[in-house]
């Protein structure tokens, strides 16, 4: 079954906003008209409201969780509705998905909660006629999950995390043996155009595990900002807060521990680490700029790599941030300001390339716009966005920035690619045939990071010049 696609013409539930499920209700409504990001609605929405702190974990929880299921969600709610989806009010389809996804899919919610809960929903949304309805649907779905576990796929288990399976008392997805892309997509709740590319290049185990990891928490990544502070002072600042962080052997890189708003870690303030992604901060490692060079951050927004080269360089050169839009330039300025890199300036550009700098630039690092399938657990809007449409009108994207990149680059310079997909179209396919018109360029290396091995699944290439 489809996902509900935003819809301007339906008004989003009107309600108070006082617990999680509240919260979690209100955020999905105005996703579902707006299409704007789950993330920032609920950053806005724990501004604007009195939520207590206590109730904001499962509150995100739900919303993205909901999101990032509906597939599944979907497949459960359609053995237990006798009506189409489309049949079905939208608002009320968004309410039985926050049931189902409470009875399925979270530990530690007593079944009953969930219905009742769910049930009182629809009085203080305004809805009592759907109480009913709901109470019964929901019913049914607490009679159809068991309590039971496995480590196994099938098509009467839905996977809740790696390696656990909650069974359930009949089928309602597609048998992994005999139709593997239908199950991924329902089971995983994956778009079925991107598991059918996908089993041409994964082993079934392997697509396992990443289904899994897209449908998990990300761990919260960081790496000291060695402009401000080390990575044993930033340690030694978490220690004090007993915070628990665990590091990525081999990396400054460290995962902090636990849930808490990024702006009260010990040191965020005053700059002395960044939250950041290990396989994102390979790409200026990758890069590797000296001090004194020119450099030009393509893709800068919203900066965090671009603070990174200016690390890496020791605060000693030009870098060149670029964007095509204003407002996320003025992120770039705020992080470098709080992270004190000061060597970077930049400039307005615009999607034809007729106010890209001249150059010639020492290093470039061109972070492309994306299909976004390495990172679908961080974003759990991203796999309904992405279509084989727009897979194609990105690669042209992509193509025409690394072709303009190239043309930048100094004789002898050196240049890292990056997406954070995991696509060959848009990596290693695309970067061979632009190479093809610069005879001039060598590819040197490349490496694609696949989702939770560590981190989030990306793609590098490092090409350089002949001097």
């Amino acid at each position: 079954m489809a996902p509900l696609q935003p819809s301007p013409a339906d008004e989003p539930l009107s309600l108070t906003v006082r617990s999680a499920r509240e919260a979690a209700l209100r955020v999905l409504e105005k996703h579902r008209v707006t299409g704007m990001w789950v993330g920032d609605l609920l950053d806005q929405l724990f501004r604007e409201s009195a939520l207590p702190a206590s109730e904001r974990g499962l509150a995100t929880e739900l919303a993205c969780g909901v999101v990032r299921r509906q597939g599944t969600l979907d497949a459960i709610l359609k053995t237990l509705v006798a009506r189409p989806a489309d049949q079905v009010e939208v608002s009320l389809w968004t309410i039985l998905r926050l049931g189902v996804y409470q009875i399925v899919m979270l530990d530690g919610i007593p079944s009953h909660a969930a219905v009742h809960e769910t049930v009182e929903l629809c009085k203080r949304a305004g809805r009592m006629r759907w109480s009913g309805f709901v109470n019964g649907v929901l019913r049914g779905a607490t009679r159809l999950a068991t309590d039971q576990f496995q480590t196994t796929p099938s098509a009467s288990a839905v996977p809740v995390s790696v390696d656990r399976h909650r069974i359930l008392n009949k089928p309602v997805f597609f048998e992994p043996e005999s139709d593997l892309p239908a199950y991924l997509a329902g089971a995983f709740s994956l778009p079925l155009w991107l598991t059918e590319r996908w089993v041409k290049r994964f082993k079934p185990e392997e697509l396992f595990r990443m289904g899994a990891w897209f449908n998990s928490p990300s761990p919260l990544m960081a790496r000291p900002n060695t402009l401000r502070s080390s990575y044993d002072e930033v340690v030694a600042d978490f220690q004090a807060a007993g915070i628990t962080i665990q590091p990525l052997e081999g990396t400054e890189s460290f995962v902090i521990e636990g849930t808490t708003r990024v702006e009260a870690l010990p040191g965020f303030v005053e700059g002395k680490f960044v939250i950041q992604d290990f396989s994102a901060s390979r790409a200026a490692v990758r890069l590797a700029p000296q001090p004194g060079q020119r450099v030009w951050d393509v893709c800068a927004a919203p900066g965090g790599k671009t603070c990174h080269l200016a690390a890496l360089m020791k605060n000693e050169g030009h870098i060149l941030a670029t964007d095509i839009r204003s407002d996320r330039l003025e992120i770039v300025h705020e992080n470098a300001q709080r992270l004190g890199a000061t060597i970077i300036r930049s400039q307005l550009v615009d999607e034809q390339g007729f106010r890209l700098p001249t150059g010639p630039f020492d290093a470039i690092l061109v972070d492309v716009p994306c299909s976004n399938t390495g990172v679908l657990a961080k974003r759990p809007e991203a796999r309904w966005r992405i279509t084989p449409d727009g897979v194609r009108e990105l690669n042209r994207v992509q193509a025409n920035l690394l072709g303009w990149s190239l043309e930048r680059l100094t004789s002898g310079g050196r240049l890292v690619y990056s997406t954070c997909s995991i696509e060959p179209d848009e990596n290693e396919n695309l970067v061979r045939r632009v190479l093809e018109s610069f005879p001039n360029a060598k590819l040197v290396e490349e490496q694609t990071f696949l989702p939770g091995q560590p981190a989030d699944g990306a793609y590098q290439a490092l090409i350089v010049t002949n001097p």
